[in-house]
């Protein structure tokens, strides 16, 4: 490395005063004293020959330029933690890592007793879980595994397709009570529906029944898959769910079954550069197993149907 080349604990900093908004919430984060950050950042705009940050009474503002080298240290945070979880791997069980990405209601609803099992097997491996509906990405290595309802196209990724999970309308018994059970599509268009607000990449995970909606059309709107589920589970209105998860909740009651039931596929992926990481190969392996023996006992229609 070139003497006058900053390093990456200036690039840290920079980019931890960039997300916490001051010196002192980046000191925080980092576990450094404020006047580390500050000789960081100093250091680092003396380096490149521009200004970073905008001084006032009111704090740190970032200039263009910061704005300009965020993406780029984004970057760099990415690159070092998959080499932390690589050296944690190559130095022996007791220190591994393995990061695991999914979206949230898979991640939230369906992983959790698989992660608890593969701890009891491996308790020396720690775990990361990202929960996001947008696709991490596997070949800058932001996760080592993901768990995707879409096929994935990179050349560079190892991908098993899992099976298919089946997604129906469904609502609390309480709601169904109270407003009635729609026999139509008309009457369904009469009823509180859950749905999307302001992202409609969220309906994804609705696979088809999402075909046609719009936000108007929902009494309560929210992008989170999470709260959406929440709200089914509360009696608030009428939503997808995965069969999955209905399965396992007395008070939901399938809505229109026989005609309104659509499915989305189940993907388990990783980089092919990792198929050698025994800590990957074990959680890819295990999750494998478990997120097929969950769609294969979810495909049958919920007893409460």
């Amino acid at each position: 490395m070139a003497q006058d080349e900053p390093g990456w604990e200036l690039y840290r900093s920079f980019l931890a005063v960039i997300r916490e908004g001051s010196l002192s919430g980046a000191a925080r984060a980092l576990t450094l004293t404020q006047p580390t950050v500050g000789r960081h950042v100093d250091a680092l705009e003396a380096a490149l020959g521009v200004a970073l940050f905008a001084r006032s009474q009111h704090g740190l503002t970032p200039t263009a330029a910061a704005l300009g080298l965020v993406p780029h240290a984004e970057a760099m945070a990415t690159a070092a933690a998959a080499l932390r979880r690589a050296a944690s791997g190559e130095a022996g069980e007791e220190r591994s890592t393995v990061r695991l990405t999914a979206s949230e209601i898979v991640g939230s609803e369906v992983l959790p007793p698989l992660l608890a099992d593969f701890r009891a097997r491996h308790p020396t491996i720690a775990l990361e879980l990202a929960l996001t509906n947008r696709s991490e990405d596997l070949l800058r290595q932001e996760a080592d595994i993901a768990v995707r309802m879409v096929r994935p196209t990179q050349a560079a990724l190892i991908a098993r397709r899992i099976g298919s999970v089946r997604i129906g309308l469904y609502a609390h018994r309480r709601y169904i009570e109270a407003h009635g059970m729609p026999e139509s599509i008309e009457a369904l268009m009469g009823h509180a529906l859950i749905g999307f607000d302001r992202d409609q990449s969220s309906a994804r995970s609705l696979g088809g029944l999402a075909l046609g909606l719009k936000r108007d059309m929902f009494a309560f709107r929210c992008d989170s898959d999470l709260a959406q589920l929440a709200a089914l589970r509360a009696g608030l209105g009428i939503g997808g769910c995965q069969l999955g998860i209905a399965w396992r909740e007395p008070g939901l009651v399938p809505v229109m079954a026989e005609s309104l039931r659509f499915s989305l596929e189940m993907w388990l992926a990783m980089h092919e550069d990792l198929r050698a990481s025994w800590r990957v190969r074990l959680l890819f392996d295990h999750l494998a197993a478990g997120l097929a023996a969950y769609v294969r006992r979810r495909a049958a229609t919920p007893p409460n149907s």
